[in-house]
């Protein structure tokens, strides 16, 4: 079966966004990770793609509420807007398309003061934008592929607080819109919680891992109804991580509540999810969302190695890069073992600089690290000894 590739994003850049003052994320790969000590900025680049996943399903004000407004969310002693960008393209050899977004606050509450699709059509010439907006007030060129000499049309919003993509995005006329609607809204950002995945759910099949993995018996019921082939292919890299697990049932209880069932070696009865390691649930949950078979089209990881044995981090790492196929992953770690299967490019440490705002530098871009490479030493050794440049929690700042 023929794998069509997803949409991939090849840069972020944020300004004003918490400790985010000015940053630009360059080259991005199917597989991101971040590293950094502690408070360097990794969570807060992952809740940038959590805040515009929200704001496309719930519109900016939920979110915006929710992380505190302007008061917490724009960066200390700075002024003007929080500004978002990506460049992505839709499929390889496409064009590249710019989304830009910026939001303010008035008295009345979180408005979006830019918001702008571009692309360049043929072979070079300036980038033209074919939506753009200010304050609910803009215009867009319709059709499949828009042309800078094409037509503009006026299409005023509700609102100053609407996104102008999430409103077009549902108009037919307006297909590379929808498909950036789409793209944003499928993304996934997990914080799965073993806590939560051993608890009962009520019945009922359910297609996507919720972002704690609450639900996970129903994501096992609906692949066991509708995939079986990939449910045994869980179950059997399960089985190569957790060597004692045989299979995982999800059985209907008589009050209509769904449970987790794990056989374990060499007993013949099966113990229930609430007596299972929270590695092992979590492990599960992991693969469950990397075997989708339709997967997100972005999915973020925070901290993997959380109650995983550091032995199976290497092997998770390299089930991501197997994913990363059909989807795209941004990943926090703070793990040498999860980053020695990783290439050089695939790795940004951030760290604050000497303002206090978070910088970032990619590990191929470190003086000496290629070269401790050749010698044959793994990235999670060079970076422990000490010879990244940056992101040192004993040594603050640049090195």
């Amino acid at each position: 079966m023929t794998v069509r590739t997803p949409p991939r994003i090849l840069s972020l850049q944020v300004k004003n966004y918490r400790a985010l003052r000015d940053i630009a994320l360059k080259d991005l790969t199917p597989v991101t990770v971040l590293l950094g000590p502690n408070g360097s900025g990794k969570s807060t680049v992952f809740d940038v793609f959590a805040f515009l996943a929200e704001a496309f399903q719930d519109g900016i004000r939920r979110p915006w509420d929710r992380r505190g407004r302007f008061r917490e969310l724009r960066s200390r002693d700075s002024t003007g807007p929080i500004l978002i960008e990506i460049k992505y393209r839709e499929a390889p050899r496409t064009p590249l398309i710019t989304y830009h977004l910026e939001l303010d606050e008035t008295r009345r509450g979180p408005v979006v003061s830019r918001e702008y699709l571009s692309w360049t059509r043929g072979g070079g010439g300036k980038p033209f934008r074919f939506l753009d907006y200010e304050r609910g007030q803009g215009k867009v060129i319709t059709g499949d592929q828009p042309e800078e000499t094409d037509t503009r049309v006026e299409r005023p919003l509700s609102g100053p607080d609407v996104l102008a993509v999430s409103t077009l995005g549902t108009l037919a006329e307006n297909p590379r819109v929808i498909a950036l609607r789409n793209f944003i809204t499928s993304w996934h950002l997990s914080y799965l919680s073993a806590e939560a995945a051993r608890g009962n759910t009520e019945a009922g099949a359910e297609e996507r891992l919720s972002p704690d993995g609450s639900n996970l018996p129903n994501v096992i019921q609906h692949l066991h109804e509708q995939y079986p082939d990939r449910l045994a292919e869980i179950f059997a890299t399960l089985r190569r991580r957790v060597p004692h697990i045989e299979r995982v049932d999800a059985e209907v209880l008589a009050d209509s509540r769904l449970l987790l069932l794990f056989k374990d070696a060499p007993f013949s009865t099966p113990v229930l999810s609430r007596f299972v390691s929270d590695g092992t649930l979590k492990m599960l949950a992991y693969l469950t969302l990397l075997y989708d078979p339709n997967p997100p089209r972005l999915i973020g990881v925070e901290e993997p190695e959380n109650f995983l044995h550091p032995r199976v981090l290497p092997e998770l790492a390299e089930e991501c890069r197997a994913a990363s196929v059909r989807t795209q992953l941004i990943i926090t770690t703070h793990s040498p073992f999860f980053i020695d299967q990783l290439d050089p490019k695939e790795i940004r440490v951030l760290y604050r600089d000497s303002q206090g705002y978070t910088a970032a530098k990619r590990v191929a871009d470190m003086k000496g690290v290629m070269a401790f490479r050749k010698q044959g030493a793994a990235l999670g050794e060079i970076w422990m000894e000490g010879h990244f440049e940056v992101g040192d929690p004993l040594t603050p700042g640049p090195a």
